[in-house]
């Protein structure tokens, strides 16, 4: 059994920049991104190589979780258009018409569900792949081996534990600890003053947690450029690197189906279906699904 989790704040995102002709719903609202994700998902569902049987969309609703309260600088919804925020509840409502699994974060992120999502793959023996379908670096901390992969659609490109740590030069569990370093700008996280990604990558390579880094430079068997400055700013700001690491690190307790089964695709539902085309002005989809529930 394979498993497909989706990113689906990145798809409604994706699909709201995307150069693709304008949707406004029958009372004018703009539902590009939202009829978007739908047309993406059931080119998903219809692709016979990923020959999905069992799925979940994760969304972020709203974009502010308990990580906000941990640091003021966390993300929010600041710089998010509107008529993208606004369809937030939309885009929900639209993969459950379709028949898909939905999990909808309001105190935790999108990312947490998906982590949630492996987890509870892993706890199954059925489960023989789990495919998170996202490009965002977050999720590379999910990887395992052959059996937790990470698929950018996009690029048509499949992420291993063994590529990622060929093509990065540390270990995905140590993702965590290397935004903690060089900061995430996409999520708020500042990281510590002149750590770069290749010193990073260098030194997690050989020492993969903050706190097996030595204290002393003079042990560090790998010695990036401006090594003995890193050092002395990892010193001083340990404290706010490990902060920075809980705010990276994605929990795998968030509220998401109790188990494996519950995501099984049975089909979608014409009525359902038919009845949300109407409601967005989208009929041209009316007859797009190929597996309808009987």
């Amino acid at each position: 059994m394979r498993v497909h989790l989706v990113d689906g704040t990145f798809e409604l995102f994706r699909a709201h920049f995307a150069k693709r002709p304008p949707h406004r719903g029958p009372d004018g609202k703009d539902l590009k991104a939202t009829v978007g994700v739908v047309q993406s998902l059931l080119g998903l569902l219809q692709d016979s190589a990923e020959a999905v049987t069992h799925l979940a969309v994760a969304f972020d609703n709203p974009i502010t979780s308990f990580r906000n309260r941990l640091f003021a600088g966390y993300k929010t919804d600041e710089g998010v258009p509107q008529e993208l925020r606004a369809q937030f509840d939309d885009v929900e409502a639209a993969v459950a018409a379709l028949g898909v699994v939905v999990w909808s974060m309001r105190d935790f992120e999108a990312d947490d569900g998906l982590a949630s999502g492996v987890a509870l793959c892993l706890s199954d023996e059925r489960v023989t792949q789990v495919r998170v379908l996202t490009p965002d670096k977050d999720l590379a901390q999910c990887l395992s081996g052959e059996r937790v992969v990470q698929v950018d659609r996009m690029r048509a490109r499949t992420v291993t534990e063994a590529s990622f740590r060929a093509d990065r030069g540390f270990a995905p569990s140590s993702v965590p600890d290397f935004l903690a370093l060089v900061g995430d700008s996409a999520d708020g996280i500042p990281g510590l003053d002149g750590w770069g990604e290749k010193g990073a990558a260098a030194v997690l390579g050989v020492y993969p947690t903050l706190e097996a880094i030595p204290s002393d430079v003079a042990a560090w068997s790998v010695k990036p450029r401006g090594a003995p400055k890193l050092s002395a700013t990892l010193e001083q700001g340990r404290a706010d690197a490990v902060l920075y690491r809980t705010l990276a690190t994605l929990r795998t307790d968030a509220p998401i189906s109790p188990t494996v089964d519950a995501l099984a695709f049975a089909g979608t539902e014409a009525a359902t279906f038919h009845a949300w085309c109407r409601r967005v002005g989208a009929e041209s989809l009316a007859e797009r699904p190929r597996r309808w529930r009987t």
